[in-house]
């Protein structure tokens, strides 16, 4: 199944989409990589997914991306007896450790240490996704005496930012942990890790998943922004996690700081989603705002690898509908004749490097011959990324021996992963390229591909051959 597009769809799986039977349909719609949020659910409902969405790829004969997204560290207050309690501005409020004291309109507890740990005076802290603002007048290592700078209603349990400090925390919890031994034990392809906030927090990850599984990192918080590169040269993968973002930091500097990181991951050659209420009406409606048509147009306009849909498809009442709208908003977008100018403009100098030096050359050649597509051949995807982060006018074959590679690559722009048989000398792997192109419908008799390797096989990271073959 050849999708005509080069920008991908990511889509949560939830209760509205996890019969397999709905999930058939999200895959034949144009999903092509499913996100397992273990923020939600039983490992046996995740399982149970899972083994779904393995069972499409058997019948389709087509690699599917399955993302396992993790929950990160969650900042909750404590609980008030009494009923919500309503804080107004100029109100004096205070956080404190003791958690076995009921909440009411002067206190409530806040069961992180590490919180308190790292405040200062003038920090602020946000309640319920930013609805109630606090800001620290005096604090210790168990308390922190606050006044209300935006009131408003506050419950229980609800959730705690602190964009202004960096916290203490590991980016992985007891749960969290739990979570990421059984989903490699599954098989996903891709992890997700929340709460982001410095380099060293992807380096523990990758202590745990190894090669098992692509990282990918989720920027929400405002501390991971300012080591964005940093971050981006550790990761396998970026998520724009606009939700959370959007909380901490002011909503107008939300769609520069997406570009910005879209930027990042474009000129380092790694995918990067954008993702959080990009058709969010959708959840109850069977059409978007033209906003929303909008929102989507433009990260396809920026060049992004993917785009997201979370609630629309995890539990809006329209699933397949969001996943349909979606695909024709990227189609449009990239029919139109600013979109390759929009790409090209954007486009950053590679590094002087051989593989780099392949991909610039390929993309030039491609170009030139108007070949019909290119194909590269790779053992860890490393191949078909360099030549997705040219972002060439010719459609991109990634085929490789391993089932591993070809489940990750549907995330990369213009990539169609093929999953094939080893290779073991340059002409084997030309008549395999013109076989593939031919039979997965992107080159006919008579046309040109270009051929991308390195040699020796398998070789990880050894991109160095350019190749141009005419489909016999």
């Amino acid at each position: 199944m050849r999708r005509h597009r080069q920008a991908k769809i990511v889509a949560t799986v939830g209760p509205a989409s996890s019969s397999p039977e709905v999930l058939r349909s999200l895959f034949e719609a144009g999903v092509d990589v499913f996100r397992l949020n273990f923020s939600h659910g039983t490992h046996a409902d995740h399982r149970a997914r899972l083994d779904a969405i393995r069972a499409i790829e058997r019948d389709v004969g087509r690699p599917i991306g399955v993302l396992l997204d993790l929950q990160g560290p969650k900042l909750r207050v404590g609980t008030f007896p009494d009923g919500p309690v309503q804080l107004a501005v100029g109100d004096r409020f205070c956080l404190d450790l003791q958690r076995d004291l009921p909440g009411d309109r002067t206190r409530v507890a806040l069961p992180h240490p590490e919180i308190f740990a790292a405040l200062k005076p003038g920090a602020e802290l946000l309640i319920d996704d930013g609805r109630v603002r606090l800001r620290v007048l005096d604090c210790s290592e168990s308390h922190a005496d606050t006044e209300v700078v935006v009131g408003g209603t506050v419950s229980d349990r609800k959730g705690v930012n602190v964009p202004d400090v960096v916290l203490p925390l590991s980016a992985l919890t007891p749960k969290d942990l739990a979570d990421l031994d059984y989903g490699l034990s599954l098989g996903v392809d891709w992890v997700a890790l929340s709460f982001v906030q410095r380099p060293e927090d992807i380096d523990m990850a990758r202590a745990i998943v190894g090669d098992r599984a692509g990282i990918m990192a989720k920027l929400e918080k405002p501390a991971a922004i300012t080591c964005l590169d940093e971050i981006v040269a550790r990761c396998d993968a970026i998520m724009v996690a606009r939700g959370d973002l959007g909380v901490e930091l002011p909503a107008e500097a939300v769609p520069a700081i997406q570009k910005r990181i879209v930027r990042s991951c474009r000129r380092a050659g790694i995918p990067v989603i954008v993702a959080t209420q990009m058709l969010d009406s959708m959840v109850a409606a069977p059409v978007p705002t033209r906003a929303e048509a909008s929102d989507v147009a433009t990260a396809v306009y920026d060049g992004a690898d993917a785009v997201m849909l979370s609630a629309e498809s995890a539990s809006g009442r329209y699933p397949v509908e969001a996943v349909r709208m979606m695909d024709r908003i990227i189609r449009n977008t990239e029919a139109d004749p600013y979109h390759r100018e929009a790409l090209d403009a954007s486009h950053t100098p590679a590094r002087a490097e051989t593989g780099d030096a392949i991909g610039c050359a390929t993309r030039r050649v491609a170009t030139l011959l108007d070949v019909a597509a290119i194909v590269a051949y790779t053992s860890t995807g490393s191949s078909a990324l360099r030549m997705a982060r040219e972002r060439p006018h010719s459609p991109i074959i990634g085929i490789t021996p391993l089932q591993s590679t070809a489940r990750r690559l549907p995330l990369a722009w213009g990539v169609h992963a093929v999953q094939c048989e080893q290779a073991f000398d340059v002409l084997s792997l030309s008549d395999k390229a013109c076989d593939i192109a031919r039979r997965e419908g992107f080159a006919s008799a008579g046309q040109t591909i270009v051929i991308t390797a390195g040699v020796p096989f398998g070789t990880p990271g050894s991109t160095n051959l350019l190749r141009i073959a005419e489909v016999g």
